[in-house]
């Protein structure tokens, strides 16, 4: 057998030792929570359907317990302009493009990470010319000048006899995991970020229609009351009146205004653009439907359907195998290595038999002292592994509090939708009284103005019970992880519905 091959069966030998040494790696073995024994999202039962509201209102929202989140949760609202906004801020936003680089990087140091477990083979190959004195050879030898050739191929392997680098390998991918959900995260709340803002923008105009509505009312008004000033049935604090009443009301839209620059400008943002560069847009609360069914998972599901949870399991598992780790840098550690080559005073013999060289080399590495660094290293690791396990109590309490009030919101929402919807109809038939009862007299100023502020207030209050029950059912599905596993998976990656590849890293039902 030639001395390459004793040197390759040996390391071979050596390594198949060590990876079976290594199956019981130093530290803890990390198990994923269990999720809580938690069956119900409140302390009290809610009931499966909200009451019924106005056309206004978008009626009865039914809570369908156990039913699964669509991946494109959006298209539930059926507004193509919603589809549009989203579609364009999966396509350009940055932040999905910073996230996919470093799940790419979380990947690639994995990949590097699984390269310690193969040996390392090195190649050499050097010339030198020197000149030896002579006498280092003999006394009186005269010196020479001689060239000094060598060609070789090293080996050498460490053992994981305590599981350090098998711990290190569980590390970064627990790191991946991580990256996969954090990515997982970022595009849900890029896309609940949208919807909602496309809600808000929807709001805010018909705040702003409505309120132009009733400044052309008012304005009206006061050309009433001045003509019946000028003929004498008026008095002039009635012109007065009613001008200040116009002005409150104009008074209110520069800041409706805003709102509504401030909802284009994010919008622009949340789709990769800058403001100057953003088509407005037009989207009015009639243009969405809100969902009737509404897909509600069960508790047990949630920890494995949140992204934030899993984020957060997976830095406990890296913290976990940080333990392991730091618990092997205080074990010994074996390395064997070997080199086989030639080495000849010509070039042309180098690869001659009688130029042949070879060696075989094995080390016991072990700390003796250390100063309590290691140790300490090791205790840092427990704290931080304990300081994980917190964390990840902190959002799981914190996605199940979400949960709940949102679906509590959904019911308190249509309920205060059907009082508005009331408030308003009184206070439009209350003013249409009041109107003619001031026409004929009956009534004072005052009270028609009293009667013209509460239509006014009822108006606004209206639209926002409306949009808030939209915003708070895109908080729902939110909370409850946004469908992410039900998304078509192309290559590790979506499709989404324009036909260019969207972020996507987790493909199949999240498993607890």
């Amino acid at each position: 057998m030639s001395a390459l091959a004793r040197i390759g069966r040996t390391i071979a030998i050596a390594a198949v030792t060590g990876a079976w040494l290594a199956a019981c790696a130093v530290g803890p073995n990390f198990r994923p929570p269990r999720p809580p024994r938690a069956t119900a999202y409140t302390e009290h039962s809610l009931a499966t359907a909200t009451v019924a509201t106005g056309a206004d209102g978008a009626g009865v929202q039914h809570l369908q317990i156990g039913r699964d989140l669509p991946g494109e949760w959006w298209h539930l609202f059926r507004s193509p302009t919603l589809d549009r906004l989203i579609r364009e801020a999966i396509d350009h936003h940055p932040t999905l493009i910073a996230q996919q680089a470093a799940l790419r990087e979380a990947r690639e140091n994995l990949r590097a990470g699984e390269g310690a477990f193969a040996p390392a083979v090195t190649g050499t190959l050097g010339g030198e010319r020197e000149r030896v004195s002579g006498a280092s050879i003999a006394p009186g030898f005269p010196g020479f000048i001689t060239n000094v050739f060598q060609a070789t191929v090293g080996v050498s392997y460490t053992f994981d006899v305590f599981g350090g680098q098998r711990r290190e390998l569980e590390r970064l991918r627990a790191q991946v995991e991580e990256q996969r959900f954090l990515l997982e995260g970022s595009y849900l709340t890029l896309t609940a970020n949208v919807a909602a803002t496309a809600v808000q923008l929807a709001s805010v105009n018909a705040q702003i229609a409505a309120t132009r509505r009733i400044v052309a009312l008012e304005g009206a008004q006061l050309e009433r009351i001045q003509r019946q000033y000028a003929i004498g049935i008026r008095t002039e604090g009635d012109v007065l009146q009613q001008r200040a009443n116009l002005a409150d009301v104009r008074a209110s839209l520069p800041g409706l205004l805003q709102q509504r620059a401030a909802a284009q400008h994010a919008l622009a943002a949340l789709t990769g653009r800058l403001p100057q560069a953003a088509r407005p847009v037009e989207i009015r609360l009639r243009d969405l439907v809100l969902p009737t069914d509404v897909p509600v998972t069960v508790p047990s599901a949630l920890t494995a359907q949140r992204p934030d949870i899993r984020a957060q399991q997976a830095l406990l598992h890296q913290a976990s195998a940080a333990v392991g780790i730091a618990t092997a840098n205080l074990l010994p550690s074996l390395t064997l290595s070997g080199e086989f080559g030639g080495q000849s005073l010509q070039s042309a013999t180098l690869l001659s038999p009688a130029a042949g060289v070879w060696n075989v080399m094995g080390g016991l590495t072990s700390p003796l002292l250390e100063g309590g660094r290691l140790r300490a290293q090791r205790r840092a690791a427990i704290d931080a592994y304990q300081q994980a396990a917190a964390l990840y109590r902190v959002t799981v309490l914190t996605a199940f509090q979400n949960v709940a009030d949102s679906l509590t919101a959904l019911g308190h929402d249509a309920e205060a939708v059907q009082a508005q919807n009331d408030a308003l109809a009184a206070a439009r038939a209350s003013l249409a009284l009041i109107q003619r009862q001031y026409d004929a007299g009956a009534v004072n100023y005052v009270t028609l103005l009293s009667a013209q502020r509460a239509y006014q207030r009822a108006r606004i209050a209206d639209i926002r019970a409306v949009a808030a029950r939209y915003t708070d059912t895109i908080a729902l599905f939110q909370s409850l992880g946004g469908g992410w596993w039900n998304r078509q998976d192309v290559g590790g990656r979506v499709r989404n519905a324009s036909g260019s590849v969207a972020p996507k890293v987790a493909t199949g039902r999240p498993q607890a």
